[in-house]
């Protein structure tokens, strides 16, 4: 390739001769064959590339489909070069052979080295450009990640609060209840009951099954109304506190006939008490192991969703993903969302990087409930297809718009407000399924159901390429 060729380009506008020869010198002549890439999206820009004639479609992947974005045919247009300023540069669009010509091929380190030379003041100013605007981007998303930290954080806590609170309640109540427990066993003694009555009364208390059946509100409260009125006329003294847990636990007024047979007199009010208490105790202590196996439970699915326990890159179920991201964004779900779980039999266990994977159902699931409005329902489905594992996150919102549906992977695109969602854009999702898994992500959207559509193969392999930045 001779000088001669690219004088006439405005590019070159202003180097000598000299300085001209010296670039073509640092470069190589390279051919343009129709439908063959030269350099692909997400790769370094470690060659600048200069059109000398023919033309390069300038292609990006967007939503499941390439899409030429833009064409270099006109001599002296250029692409690539980044990372003569920014050793992170990136190019921004695959270039593709769309018309047979030539391109001036310089590497990236000889463009540096040419432009410290010639013009060092320039060179600053473009370091400068791109990483201030590296920095503020980083910082950005940086600050972004913090607020959706705050907010899963404080929904957990939320989770969290309500067993902690119910268990704390239950065990104050249970040390009130032990109490009256040992009161009421005190007063029968000093009412000198035999030891047969007491074995009798004992089994009288074990008919009755307390949470054997949940009761019609309404139907309790009128047995716990003539339970009182039972007590009072036998001359039974706080039978506001005897005759709740009596008729919650199913009592009626033929076992109190029978008790008051079994304790005549003064016996009847500390042998009631006493029933009463064991069935208070029994009640309480179930609500702590309720509330203690939810609390286990919160902590089992967060340190799987966080993966703080596990290697990096390990077989695992998908399912337990989706169903720990649930827990996590469970504050957001609330009474309104109905999550329909429709999880493939024989799905098998994957070779994947879970926590990463744990990211990208956060923000497909986070997006499906915004996309809703809080409210309707949201699918989960995974099936096994030859090699690979489909997992579809579904909701019956309106669906995207054909234009915002054809931008949803693009880098910094967003439809939500500052400070809104979980600040992993769909792009990251790509990055994560595409580059780490080499998966693919596609979005089908149209009125009354969206659904993103993972595949991952069964074994991690070779990612086919990374996507933009």
């Amino acid at each position: 390739m001779h000088t001669d060729e690219l004088r006439s380009f405005g590019i070159f506008d202003g180097l000598t001769d000299d300085q001209l020869a010296e670039l073509v010198a640092g470069g190589a002549e390279v051919r343009v064959e129709p439908g063959v890439e030269l350099f692909r999206e997400g790769e370094h820009a470690d060659f600048w590339w200069v059109l000398v004639d023919g033309a390069i479609d300038l292609v990006r992947h967007i939503g499941r489909e390439d899409t030429v974005v833009g064409r270099l045919n006109v001599p002296g247009r250029w692409a690539g070069g980044f990372r003569a300023w920014d050793e992170h540069g990136v190019y921004l669009a695959t270039g593709r052979g769309a018309v047979e010509g030539r391109v001036l091929r310089v590497p990236a380190e000889v463009l540096r080295e040419r432009f410290n030379a010639w013009f060092p003041f320039g060179r600053h100013l473009i370091e400068g450009l791109y990483h201030t605007a590296r920095s503020i981007e980083s910082t950005a998303r940086q600050r972004a990640s913090l607020i959706t930290l705050g907010t899963l954080a404080a929904g957990l806590a939320h989770e969290i609060n309500n067993p902690a609170a119910a268990a704390t309640r239950a065990a104050d109540a249970l040390e009130t209840a032990c109490q009256t427990l040992l009161i009421t066993l005190r007063r029968l003694a000093d009412d000198e009951i035999s030891a047969k009555q007491f074995s009798a009364l004992d089994a009288l208390r074990s008919e009755i099954e307390p949470g054997a059946a949940v009761p019609d509100p309404l139907a309790m409260a009128d047995q716990e109304e003539a339970l009182s009125s039972w007590l009072t006329s036998r001359g039974i003294v706080d039978e506001w506190m005897i005759a709740p847990p009596l008729a919650a636990a199913g009592v009626d007024l033929g076992w109190c006939e029978r008790a008051a047979t079994l304790l005549p007199g003064p016996a009847l009010q500390p042998g009631l008490d006493w029933v009463a208490s064991t069935l208070s105790a029994t009640t309480l202590l179930s609500e702590i192991k309720e509330s203690s196996r939810r609390i286990s439970e919160l902590v089992a699915a967060i340190t799987s969703y966080s993966q703080m326990d596990r290697a990096s890159a390990q077989y695992i179920n998908v399912t337990d993903g989706l169903e720990s991201t649930l827990v996590m964004l469970g504050y957001k779900l609330g009474n309104r969302v109905t999550v329909v779980r429709d999880y493939g039999t024989d799905v098998p266990r994957i070779q994947a990087y879970p926590a990463e994977l744990n990211q990208v159902w956060t923000n497909l699931i986070d997006n499906a409930i915004d996309a809703m409005g809080g409210a309707g329902t949201l699918r989960l489905a995974t099936r096994a297809e030859g090699d690979d594992v489909v997992i579809e996150v579904g909701d019956s919102g309106p669906g995207m718009p054909a234009e915002v549906a054809a931008r949803a992977f693009d880098a910094f695109y967003t439809t939500k407000d500052v400070g809104k969602g979980t600040g992993l854009g769909l792009d990251i999702a790509q990055r994560i399924v595409v580059e780490r898994h080499a998966g693919t992500i596609i979005v089908e959207s149209r009125p009354g159901e969206t659904v993103l559509s993972v595949r991952l193969p069964a074994r991690l392999r070779a990612a086919r390429g990374p996507v933009a930045s």
